[in-house]
């Protein structure tokens, strides 16, 4: 008998945080070049059809980035510290932003970074704090 290699599809929220140990020049794609100052960045998204493949896919080495985020971890010295997911039947990475957003010392460093598909008017998807911020604590509050 083979043993099935199915897992379920746990849809939901995540967030990256993304460390830059040096300030970069970075293309995102058709969105423009811009100065990403050293510090850590928290991108917040979603993953419908299931957390471990997007997760999965942001963590691994891609010749073609796909999403906003993609073309920052991709820059030289640029390394995801640490993730968290969200398992919810619904889109929630706004809600989850916006607490990012309201944290202490947080800053939006590219306008329509990520949130190309927003409804909910967040400037980004994307987040800089110049110290670490602890993410989970941060999210926490949403639940």
């Amino acid at each position: 008998m083979r043993r099935s290699r199915y897992r379920p599809t746990r849809p939901g929220s995540y967030a990256l945080l993304v460390r830059l140990p040096k300030s970069r020049t970075v293309r995102v794609g058709k969105l423009g070049t811009f100065k990403f100052p050293r510090g850590y960045y928290v991108y917040t998204g979603s993953a419908m059809s299931g957390l471990d493949g997007r997760i999965g896919y942001h963590l691994r080495k891609k010749p073609r980035p796909r999403w906003h985020v993609d073309f920052l971890i991709g820059a030289p010295g640029a390394r995801v510290e640490q993730h968290v997911e969200w398992e919810t039947p619904t889109r929630s990475e706004c809600s989850l932003n916006q607490r990012f957003l309201r944290a202490d010392g947080a800053a939006v460093p590219v306008k329509g970074f990520g949130s190309s598909d927003c409804r909910a008017g967040c400037p980004a998807h994307l987040v800089y704090f110049k110290k670490k911020p602890d993410i989970e604590k941060i999210a926490e509050k949403s639940a």
